[in-house]
């Protein structure tokens, strides 16, 4: 099942070579567990790895590696491994220029190789791009000019978005300045059904993929429950759903009577056919629930 955007979302497990990625997170878990993965990867294929931190302290991004197993210490001290912060990198002027970062990014794939490492593998939390400092107004053209630091060569980066601090429009307009995003961890994932959470133009969306039915309904109302913590309007996309049954929309209906006040649950992609089976169920009576059939656009 696949419902991923135009291809251009991937598992962090297989970024590689040559990839300049987005990814969107709203909560520290999920940063935790892509970087862990991202990074470990790289030391392991014997790739120099950098990080560049903003919210998150350096010995906390160090501790994530150790329960996966890497060898911390030893990478740090050879060189392999460097986990600094944005004001010793992006800032280290004491202003942002896009054009020297995209220099210093080139100079060190060069001399990542020349020092006998596999490739290059970076990422930096980008939320420094929010302060009152000089030169922030080029963070969108530094990202558009790094995809050619990048592609075709051994080196690869991924730049760390928090959604609790991006305003949705702002997301968007960086994550377009990438050739694609990382895909998140599926909330549910078999043969029958699939839920997964993603961002679509800066908002945070639930996709389903499948047939819920009394196989799947209870993990339907397991990963609606995990949006009841998302904050504002919640969606959920049903576009490449093949079926859902009255227990399945009744659950759409329940999550939508659990939101706070002026919060709304807007349900995309439905089929004309069950957004009549809603009407005359009566869900739609409740104003937290928002249903947009297939062709009208969301």
């Amino acid at each position: 099942m696949v419902i991923t955007q135009d291809g251009r979302e991937r598992p962090v497990q297989e970024l590689g070579h040559g990839d300049h990625v987005c990814l969107a997170f709203a909560d520290d878990a999920e940063q935790r567990r892509v970087l862990t993965a991202y990074l470990h990867e790289g030391l392991a294929r014997g790739e120099r790895v950098l990080y560049f931190a903003e919210q998150q302290d350096p010995a906390v991004v160090l501790e994530w590696l150790r329960p996966a197993g890497a060898e911390v210490d030893t990478a740090v001290a050879r060189g392999q491994l460097r986990v600094t912060t944005a004001d010793d990198s992006y800032l280290a002027a004491g202003r942002f220029d896009a054009e020297t970062m995209v220099a210093t990014l080139r100079q060190e794939v060069t001399d990542s190789l020349k020092a006998g490492y596999t490739g290059l593998r970076v990422s930096g939390e980008m939320s420094w791009g929010l302060r009152d400092v000089p030169g922030v107004d080029q963070l969108a053209e530094y990202e558009a000019k790094v995809n050619a630091v990048f592609a075709g060569q051994r080196a690869s980066a991924v730049c760390q978005y928090d959604a609790r601090l991006f305003a949705p429009n702002q997301l968007d307009a960086f994550d377009r300045c990438h050739p694609g995003t990382v895909e998140a961890e599926p909330l549910h994932s078999d043969g029958v059904l699939h839920i997964l959470p993603a961002f679509e133009e800066g908002e945070r969306v639930l996709r389903m993929a499948g047939t819920v039915d009394y196989r799947t309904t209870g993990a339907l109302a397991t990963a609606l429950e995990t949006v009841l913590g998302w904050s504002g309007d919640v969606r959920v996309d049903l576009g490449a759903l093949e079926f859902i049954d009255l227990a399945g929309l009744r659950a759409l209906a329940h999550t939508a009577g659990q939101l706070t006040r002026g919060r709304r649950l807007r349900v995309t992609g439905l089929a004309p056919m069950l957004c009549h089976v809603i009407s005359v169920a009566g869900f739609d009576q409740q104003d937290a629930l928002v249903v947009i059939p297939s062709e009208v656009r969301a």
